[in-house]
């Protein structure tokens, strides 16, 4: 068995109908879109796609997006050179180059603001990129692997994802199972984290008392397998013995926050734009009514709201723009 797939843990049907994907990704040439929630492992099949490919003896470049500043968005993916700008004493490779002959891994992809985008399509487009202050375009070999935690189309219906990016991105695409949709593999995952981190710990912790498994099958888990295995790490550096019970697994209490004072949309056969509108209008209404009650649970503190929401600042900040919601109507509240 390859490395990969040891990394891949779960036998339920929605999670081996993607898994058994995965050698038909690694072979194409075009450009592969995951989606899926944050903390799903999307960044772990984007290098099961890779390291089970042709390209597996290449480099694998993974870059979060919604990390970029942006104004060094083109500076990070396609580097400059010397005198491109004040400052700029050497030539520096982006990761474009760094990524040259092997895949180049773009997670969170939606974050990437607008002149990026296109920027970006250009290189897809045309196999080559020209780095900052240069007067020579470059060719380049990647496979681009992009995820992302939003719906793109929704985004491209707002304008905030250019149409001819998102169609260029998802001539293959896959989307990952929420760990609430597979509750089958919660025992099979808890007791991989366990046996591994229980390793780096250097103790001897050998196993999980059914009733934790069953407190860890009951929960929504809103973070995913990250959150899982969170949780499992804190337990695990508090653990007293060699099992962990109930009492060990330390769970929130509170539920995810769901939509406050917004009511769903009646819909009617007759309602303009269809299901795609109305499913547009209910998330914009959800992620309003989300944010407002994150900021408000956190005083309008935007790091602590962000982090509560499993969110780069950066990309939660540009939420909280795109809803027209200020912190500092919270901060009182």
């Amino acid at each position: 068995m390859s490395h990969w797939e040891d990394t891949l843990i779960g036998t339920s049907r929605s999670f081996l109908q993607v898994k058994s994907k995965i050698p038909l990704l690694s072979r194409s040439r075009s450009t592969v879109l995951i989606s899926g929630e944050t903390g799903t492992g999307k960044e772990l099949f984007a290098r099961a796609i890779h390291y089970s490919g042709e390209r597996r003896g290449k480099p694998f470049v993974p870059v979060n997006c919604a990390a970029l500043p942006d104004h060094l968005v083109e500076n990070e993916l396609f580097g400059h050179s010397k005198g491109a700008f004040t400052g700029a004493l050497v030539e520096k490779h982006g990761l474009f180059h760094e990524a040259d002959g092997g895949t180049l891994f773009l997670d969170e992809i939606n974050s990437l603001n607008l002149p990026a985008q296109s920027k970006l399509l250009r290189v897809l487009q045309d196999q080559e990129f020209r780095p900052l202050g240069s007067t020579k375009s470059r060719a380049v070999d990647v496979k681009i692997v992009a995820a992302t935690n939003t719906d793109l189309r929704y985004l491209v219906e707002t304008r905030q994802f250019r149409e001819d990016l998102f169609y260029r991105l998802n001539i293959l695409s896959v989307e990952l199972p929420p760990l609430r949709n597979r509750q089958e593999d919660i025992p099979q995952l808890a007791r991989y984290f366990v046996k591994h981190v229980a390793e780096e710990f250097g103790k001897n912790v050998v196993q999980l008392s059914p009733d934790a498994i069953k407190k860890l099958v009951d929960y929504a888990w809103p973070g995913n397998v990250r959150e899982l295995q969170g949780v499992l790490h804190r337990a695990i550096a508090l653990a007293m013995g060699n099992v962990i019970g109930c009492a060990e697994i330390d769970l929130p209490d509170h539920e995810v926050p769901r939509l406050v004072g917004t009511a769903v949309p009646e819909m009617t056969v007759s309602e303009p734009g269809g299901f795609q509108a109305m499913k547009a209008k209910v998330i914009d209404e959800f992620e309003r009514a989300y944010l407002s009650k994150l900021l408000s649970s956190h005083q309008g503190n935007v790091s602590q709201a962000a982090r509560a929401a499993h969110k780069e600042r950066r990309a939660f900040q540009r939420l909280l723009h795109k809803h027209g919601l200020d912190r500092r109507e919270f901060s009182a509240a």
